[in-house]
This record gives structure tokens, C-alpha cells and sequence, in this order.
């Protein structure tokens, strides 16, 4: 017979089942669960954790016949929706309550408890699942109204909702992630097997106060809380003494924000002699000739600008608050330190016109990125880009089999023009750069410049084309978004 613990903690992400993330092989353990994890453990608790990045749907079933847990509690993800409602319901099947939270919990709460989850835990999760498991145990599902920060269905089948809970402060009082709880030398060993590197995540704040309108707020919130500049400082010698990784990246919403803060992480770190080279997100606006110096110094090899778009007008549109000159502008700056510069592009905004996507491609021309991803816009729900879009919404998928990604918007570009121009931006873009830098591949290049070609004539072709006719004459099949890992490769 096995052990009986209170909680086992899993999530719904399985690397076997995806194709295009195992090609990419850059796997991350899941951060938020672990903090949980951590958390309660302090507390108490006992816990126990399934990772199904290199596990299975039918792990997690014999995770649960081996631990017979009283709860579970499940992390949702964008991604990960219809793996989780299989998780839920083999829970159930073996006698556990279900708990589910993340980011795509929340806003979804009526969905998941009607699909058999027992309680969603909305926003930040760590007291929150604290007190709803010790409610659970002293007074089962009797006055769960006194909990704050979930949601649960009442005696009549109506969804209740509870007030929302306050955050967590000091961050820094907080324990480290529980990566003892996962096999983080396999995340190791799929760096190292692809890459010749391996690299563990870890976070220096959570939240961002930013108004962009297709992102989601929905653990943090629109707040930002940032830890002690020591504390990291010692999480980062564990992490290097314990796993002596090559790279660390820094998994904040925006790395500098703060700005005095980063001065003085990076002097702490010099202090300690502690360099490891890292990469991370931020935003232009957020930067200046001394955090580039600082951050070089530190060992940042690569540093993410979410650019988005090329045309003012959509930047405003979006709530982006930043200047297209302003990414130039960082853009050289990193770049002039050696940091290279990776840019996140946006199609298919609410409003965007084709003189807005060459404005894109100029955008890039100028600003000479190392590299750039694409992705075409797609409503999350809760944020305000889905509440402006809300009422043309369509899918050919009912919800427990689909994602945020899986919806159409009527009136919009059909997906097989986004595929064209995401192959004539991609292909038009590094064409350019590689000439600028030199390339003599001239049957590479020719490559390219035919690619671009077949794309933008594909977008004359199907210019006409919406997303409402073209659901209408689907048969069934899911839709995401054009993505492409833009390093100069024709498509």
C-alpha cells in the first residue's frame, strides 16, 4: 500500500505530444507549481509533485494510484486545456477533490467547474490553496464562501465566486521553487543532448504593470513585486553550485523595470563573482546606456523586446506605451555591447492593414534583429484585446477540446493568408539582413528572395478571404497561429 499525501500537484503539459517544442527542445520545469509546492511544504503539508513535461497522461495515473492523494491540484496553462479536464476527471475517478489554477483557470472558471473540477483558485495561488486545503480537510465543501480567491459551484449548480485575496508580501519571505521536486537533470539533458548548454529559469519578481491589451493578468495581476536583491543573488549561487548549468534565464515579465534594482543585482552579483550567462524579456522604454552596460557585464547574452509591431498606429491600438524609435534605438544599444537583440512580432491586430505589416517589415529592416518570432494575434479570455473581439468569436471546436488559439475572429484575414505573410516577412526580412551582413550564399539567398515572393503573391490571392466563410467550410479541423522561429531559413 502506498503512502497517503494530502496534495499531489501536477500540470497538463506532456513533451512527447508536442511536435513543435520538441524540435525546439528549450523545456523549463513549471515554476508556479513548484512555488506552491515549496510553499506548502513549509507549512506543513504534505506534497507530492508529477511533472508530465517528461511523463504522460497515464504517469499521472499511476501517480495517482501510488500516492492516493485527498486533493489535487492541477496547473492550466493556455495550452494545456484538454489534457487537464482528462487529469481532472481520472482524479475524481480515484476519489480526489480538484483544484485547478494558473493562468487559464481563472478566467475559465465557470467552464472548468462544469467540466468537473471542484474549485478554481484564482490569481496568486499559494495562501490562497493553503487555506482552501485546510477548509477542505476541517469542513469539506460546507461554507467555502469563506475562502478568498476561488471559485466553486453551490448547493444549486450556480457558480460562486469569492472576493479576490491579497498578494503576496515580501516575495523574499517566500521559499525557493521545490526543484527537488521534479527531475531537473533531465531539463539538463535535453539543454545539453540539442543545445551543448544546459539552463534553469527562475523569476525576480512577478507581475507587470503594463497596459498592452492582449496580454494576461491573470495571477499577478496589473502589480509588480520585486525580491530582495541578496536573496536572488544567493538563489542564483544555489542554483550554480547545485546545478552548475551554463545559462540561467530570467523568466520576469520585464527584467529591468526597475531600474536601481538591476544596478544593484548586477553589482551584487560582480560582488560575488558570480557571472553566468543569461537571457531575458524587457521592454525598451526600460532601458538606458547604464542598465546595457550593467547587463552585459552580467552576462546577458540575449535580451527579448517585445516589438509587436512596426506601425505606430497599432502600438497605440494595443496599449503598448512605447515608441517604435525606441526600439531602434535599444536595439542598437544591446547590440553595440554585444548582447544580441530577439524581437516578438504581432499580425493580425485588431485593425492592422497591409500598409501596417509593411511598416512591419521596414521596422525589422531597421532595427536588424538577431532573430525574431512571429505569432498571429489570438483573444485571451480576461483580457481586453478578447472583450474588444468577444462578440465575433467563432470556432468549429467545442470548448473543453480548444484553446484561446483555437478562436476565429469573423471579419478578420483567413488563416491561410497569415500564412502567406508570415512567409513573406519572415523570408523579406532575413533576405534583407543577410545581404546587410554580407552572405555571399547566393542560391540561399535566392531561396529567400523566392519564398518572399510566393508569399506575398499568396496574400494577394487570398486578400479577400475571412475567417467567418472560411469556419464555415472547415471540417473541423483546429487553427493556431502561423509561428515561425525566424533565423534566416526560407519556408
Amino acid at each position: 500500500m502506498g503512502t497517503r499525501v494530502n496534495l499531489l500537484l501536477s500540470h497538463g503539459y506532456c513533451l512527447a505530444e508536442d511536435e513543435h517544442e520538441r524540435a525546439v527542445m528549450m523545456p523549463y520545469p513549471p515554476l508556479g507549481m513548484l512555488y506552491l509546492s515549496s510553499h506548502l511544504k513549509a507549512k506543513g503539508f504534505a506534497v507530492e509533485v508529477y511533472d508530465t513535461t517528461f511523463g504522460s497522461v497515464e504517469g499521472f495515473g499511476d501517480a495517482l494510484t501510488a500516492s492516493r492523494p485527498r486533493f489535487v491540484g492541477l496547473s492550466c496553462n493556455l495550452m494545456t486545456r484538454a489534457t487537464v479536464l482528462r487529469m481532472a476527471a481520472m482524479a475524481h475517478d480515484a476519489g480526489a477533490v480538484v483544484v485547478a489554477g494558473g493562468p487559464e483557470a481563472g478566467p475559465n472558471a465557470d467552464e472548468y467547474l462544469r467540466h468537473g473540477v471542484d474549485v478554481v483558485v484564482a490569481g496568486e495561488g499559494e495562501l490562497t490553496l493553503e487555506e482552501l486545503l485546510r477548509h477542505l480537510e476541517a469542513q469539506g465543501r460546507d461554507r467555502l464562501d469563506e475562502v478568498r480567491g476561488i471559485a466553486f459551484l453551490d448547493a444549486a449548480g450556480e457558480v460562486r465566486t469569492t472576493p479576490p485575496r491579497p498578494l503576496l508580501r515580501p516575495l523574499s519571505a517566500q521559499p525557493w521553487p521545490d526543484r527537488a521536486a521534479v527531475d531537473l537533470g533531465a531539463y539538463l539533458r535535453a539543454w545539453r543532448g540539442r543545445h551543448g548548454f544546459g539552463s534553469v529559469s527562475l523569476i525576480t519578481a512577478r507581475g507587470c504593470p503594463f497596459t498592452c491589451t492582449w496580454c494576461s493578468h491573470g495571477v499577478f495581476g496589473r502589480t509588480y513585486r520585486r525580491r530582495e536583491v541578496a536573496e536572488v543573488a544567493d538563489e542564483v549561487a544555489w542554483i550554480a553550485q547545485t546545478h552548475a548549468p551554463e545559462r540561467l534565464w530570467y523568466a520576469d515579465d520585464v527584467f529591468t523595470l526597475n531600474r536601481p534594482w538591476t544596478l544593484a543585482f548586477a553589482a551584487e552579483l560582480k560582488r560575488r563573482g558570480l557571472r553566468l550567462p543569461f537571457e531575458c524579456i524587457s521592454r525598451a522604454d526600460r532601458l538606458n546606456p547604464d542598465l546595457a552596460d550593467a547587463l552585459a557585464e552580467m552576462g546577458c547574452f540575449r535580451l527579448w523586446l517585445g516589438s509587436e509591431s512596426g506601425s505606430q498606429r497599432l502600438l497605440d491600438r494595443m496599449g503598448r506605451l512605447t515608441r517604435l524609435e525606441e526600439v531602434q534605438a535599444a536595439t542598437a544599444m544591446l547590440q553595440a555591447r554585444g548582447i544580441q537583440v530577439g524581437m516578438f512580432m504581432m499580425l493580425g491586430y485588431e485593425g492592422e492593414t497591409e500598409a501596417d505589416l509593411e511598416a512591419t517589415v521596414q521596422h525589422l529592416e531597421r532595427s536588424a534583429p538577431d532573430l525574431f518570432l512571429t505569432t498571429v494575434a489570438y483573444p485571451i479570455r480576461g483580457t481586453e484585446y478578447h472583450r474588444r473581439v468577444a462578440d465575433r468569436l467563432r470556432s468549429d471546436r467545442p470548448w473543453a477540446e480548444r484553446t484561446d488559439r483555437d478562436l476565429r475572429i469573423a471579419g478578420r484575414h483567413s488563416r491561410r493568408y497569415y500564412d502567406h505573410a508570415t512567409r513573406w516577412m519572415v523570408n523579406e526580412v532575413n533576405l534583407h539582413l543577410e545581404r546587410r551582413r554580407g552572405c555571399r550564399d547566393w542560391l540561399r539567398l535566392s531561396r529567400m528572395l523566392l519564398a518572399a515572393r510566393r508569399g506575398r503573391l499568396g496574400m494577394w490571392l487570398t486578400r479577400n478571404e475571412r475567417e467567418e466563410r472560411e469556419l464555415h467550410a472547415s471540417s473541423g479541423r483546429g487553427w493556431g497561429p502561423a509561428e515561425e522561429r525566424a533565423r534566416g531559413d526560407a519556408g
